[in-house]
């Protein structure tokens, strides 16, 4: 059955925390637990997520649930698999929940091993395109002209000078079962998502785009707006990786403006011209790149 507003439960398993007014990161946790349920054991980093979701007494993750040293998510997960399994237990899903940083960078080498194990667990990394937890410090997954506290914007330099790393795709090169990207503003896509990751054989991956009114400078009542729109004007997609092939879910036949995206977030209020032409310069020969090799 497709999961959706009127057939996804109304049960809370993320609920009543205190992250800041919309939260992408804490939207992304609720729908994914929404979809594995209360037999879902979770793992959270050291991050946004665990610090409003672990202060005793107030303890909104209503799962089993833990915090890893910040490089061993997926590491944890495997040996929480491993205890499930001598402890016989049955009907249950390991699921993390990890920073761009705790993914891509802190985070790779364990989610790598994991991944060549192929433990039955999920990865999800929600991705906000910075260290936001403690102050907006450049990731690997930060945009090319993105302002953080180690990225300043000034005269001669608008931010960040280096583009995403490709993360999906390095995920895929290790033959991983199931990996897919997702956005907030696509909620029924990353549901879908999810429930395929959850009976996936093996390790799944997913990669979804959580937008942060803190860090990228919006208001917190347009988040999934914003969600929608980074992949509208094709800066972020919709794609699979399954049974070794690439798949877009999503193929625009003409893009939302970009230049109106990036000016509705102030951490790019110091691009100029010439940074707007190269940000749609790599978003178009990412998507020519996409559209020849992937299926759709």
């Amino acid at each position: 059955m497709a999961l959706n507003a009127k057939t996804i439960t109304n049960q809370e398993l993320f609920y009543g925390h205190k992250a800041c007014p919309g939260c992408g990161a804490a939207l992304a946790i609720r729908l994914a637990l929404k979809v594995l349920g209360e037999r879902a054991i979770v793992v959270i980093p050291p991050n946004c997520m665990s610090t409003v979701g672990y202060i005793y007494p107030h303890m909104p993750v209503f799962v089993n649930s833990v915090i890893p040293p910040f490089a061993g998510t997926a590491a944890v997960m495997s040996g929480i698999l491993a205890g499930a399994e001598a402890q016989g237990l049955k009907n249950y899903h390991v699921v993390g929940f990890a920073g761009d940083g705790g993914t891509a960078d802190i985070g790779l080498q364990a989610l790598s091993g994991m991944i060549d194990r192929n433990d039955r667990a999920i990865f999800i990394c929600y991705d906000n395109e910075a260290y936001m937890n403690t102050g907006v410090q450049k990731s690997s997954l930060t945009p090319y002209g993105m302002k953080t506290t180690n990225t300043p914007a000034g005269k001669r330099i608008h931010g960040s000078q280096t583009s995403k790393k490709r993360m999906f795709e390095i995920v895929a090169a290790h033959g991983i079962p199931y990996a897919a990207t997702a956005s907030v503003g696509y909620p029924e896509d990353f549901l879908a998502k999810v429930e395929k990751a959850m009976n996936t054989d093996g390790t799944s991956y997913i990669h979804v785009m959580a937008p942060c009114p803190t860090g990228w400078g919006t208001e917190s009542d347009v988040t999934v707006d914003i969600g929608k729109e980074a992949v509208d004007c094709g800066l972020w997609y919709l794609a699979e990786y399954e049974g070794g092939e690439f798949r877009l879910n999503r193929d625009p036949k003409e893009f939302s403006s970009a230049e109106a995206y990036l000016k509705a977030q102030s951490r790019f209020s110091a691009l100029d011209e010439n940074d707007f032409a190269r940000v749609l310069q790599e978003r178009d020969e990412a998507w020519a790149r996409m559209r020849r090799d992937w299926k759709k």
